[in-house]
């Protein structure tokens, strides 16, 4: 058994014995033009080394910084929706610390007085509502990337890219109100899910865009005094997230009844072997000697700069989702699984002002079309511009509501639009999609399904309902999926004498 499952099975254990205390971290790469305090551009994904730098991001003798409007703005717009309140003034500090990926030997960041403090979070988990209480969302640059290579005579060699150095970076750090990893776990994908919403960054775990740290101890239950904090790095995905904060809870248990020290590391996670693992000892705040930063000024905010940018907020996914159920009638499901894509939104929205009605607009876009936008590489493609796409597929979902085309052509007609590209109407001429619904059409092929098929007679004549689900599907398949299967229903029925059900 693995560590996790080995933990999933003690951890009722252990919780009646411990409270775990976990804060979350998150770096979150803000979307910018240029770097936080230089115009070097922020589209290096894939170009060479060292090639977006300049004297200020590479930490030379008499650069001087000078700060990123941008980034700023996507902070306090991270801070409005969070529900934070920003200082009149806020300023820069140094953070000094020594390590190769660090150019300056120092970090721009902020210490005492962050962009925005006193946030909060709600979202849901499997045991109902759950908010947590955000301390503060401050900005910084990001560091340089450390790559480590094999040589040819079998050597490992450290190297430096600094394309990503001085690029805008958000911490947001939460207070130690979080008890479980499932709520670790969704608040990462809720605030992940915000950030897209507002537009301040993409948030692409896999690309390194958001990255999530824990900080994690125990208490006996009823104590009021915290355990030892250890922080938990390198995890790399929501689910890599819950697993880890699972695992290191267990250790931290298993280590405190067996009467050993917990010391305040550093750790990272191995999601193969799902343990994680000493990297260093933890610093405290004081280790980094934090003091103003001389060559930038204190940052003033205009309250008529901030009322406009929360003027520029669009609707945020938990209101979202509340409107979908209350004004429009969706499931929780329903609206949850829509206001996770964006682009699940934008179809939605365009179906709905095209006045299709909301769950069948729902039931397509979180059916066949993200089923579709999984499947296919053309989800980049011109006429899967939401807008577009409602237009076409409002046609489709009208001729399915006036019993035009069945649903299971309309599927076919969906999917071959998608990956064509073709004209909804188009596609139903050539293909002769034209549903069935004449009854003198359809006696034919059911005579002929009927003989073809005599045990499935003999079995509805002898009480067997559930046979003529049988027959009624050799029609539709005799006919490509284009009789009315209700009337083929009827017709079956008549022929067998009224038996069937």
């Amino acid at each position: 058994m693995s560590a996790v499952g080995a933990a999933a099975g003690a951890g009722v254990a252990v919780l009646e014995r411990y409270e775990p205390v976990i804060g979350i971290e998150v770096h979150c790469q803000l979307k910018t033009a240029s770097k936080m305090f230089c115009s070097c551009s922020t589209e290096y994904d894939g170009a060479p080394p060292n090639t977006h730098v300049c004297p200020v991001c590479l930490g030379l003798p008499g650069a001087l910084p000078v700060i990123n409007r941008r980034a700023v703005e996507h902070v306090l717009a991270t801070g409005l929706a969070i529900e934070a309140t920003n200082p009149a003034t806020t300023r820069w500090d140094r953070k000094n610390y020594f390590y190769p990926d660090l150019p300056k030997g120092y970090q721009i960041s902020q210490y005492d007085l962050p962009l925005a403090a006193h946030g909060r979070l709600a979202f849901e988990t499997s045991t109902g509502p759950f908010t947590v209480g955000i301390r503060r969302a401050h900005l910084e640059e990001d560091t340089a990337k450390l790559v480590h290579v094999t040589t040819a005579d079998g050597r490992t060699v450290s190297l430096v890219d600094f394309n990503r150095s001085g690029a805008p970076l958000m911490e947001i750090v939460t207070e130690p109100d979080i008890r479980t990893a499932e709520q670790a776990r969704r608040y990462a994908e809720e605030l992940q899910l915000l950030l897209r919403a507002i537009g301040v960054s993409d948030a692409d775990m896999e690309r390194g865009q958001l990255r999530v740290e824990a900080n994690v101890s125990l208490r006996p239950r009823g104590a009021e005094t915290f355990g030892t904090r250890v922080e938990v790095k390198n995890m790399n995905s929501f689910r890599s997230v819950e697993r880890a904060i699972a695992f290191e809870i267990e250790r931290q248990a298993a280590a405190l009844d067996a009467g050993e020290t917990l010391t305040q590391d550093t750790r990272g996670w191995d999601d193969t072997r799902g343990v994680t693992y000493v990297m260093r000892s933890k610093e405290d705040s004081q280790d980094y000697r934090y003091f103003p930063e001389p060559d930038l000024p204190p940052l003033r905010l205009d309250p008529a700069w901030l009322a406009e940018i929360r003027a520029r907020l669009p609707e945020l996914p938990a209101a979202r989702r509340a409107r979908y159920q209350a004004a429009l009638g969706l499931s929780a499901y329903d609206a949850t699984v829509l206001v996770n894509e964006p682009r699940a939104i934008e179809l939605f929205e365009a179906l709905v002002g095209a006045g299709i009605e909301p769950k069948r607009a729902s039931n397509w876009v979180t059916g066949e079309y993200l089923r579709l936008l999984r499947r296919f590489s053309t989800a980049d493609a011109a006429w899967l511009e939401p807008s577009r796409l409602g237009r076409e597929l409002a046609e489709l979902i009208r001729l399915q509501a006036a019993d035009q085309i069945t649903a299971t052509n309309a599927k076919e007609v969906f999917e071959a639009h998608f990956e064509t590209g073709q004209a909804i109407a188009a596609i139903i001429a050539a293909r002769g999609f034209t549903k069935i619904s004449d009854e003198a059409m359809l006696e034919g092929t059911v005579d002929q399904v009927l003989a073809a098929n005599p045990s499935a007679v003999a079995d509805v004549r002898a009480g067997k309902p559930q046979a003529i689900g049988f027959l009624v599907g050799q029609v539709m398949k005799a006919t490509r999926g284009q009789a009315n299967a209700a009337l083929v229903g009827e017709v079956l029925r008549r022929r067998l004498g009224g038996q069937g059900g």
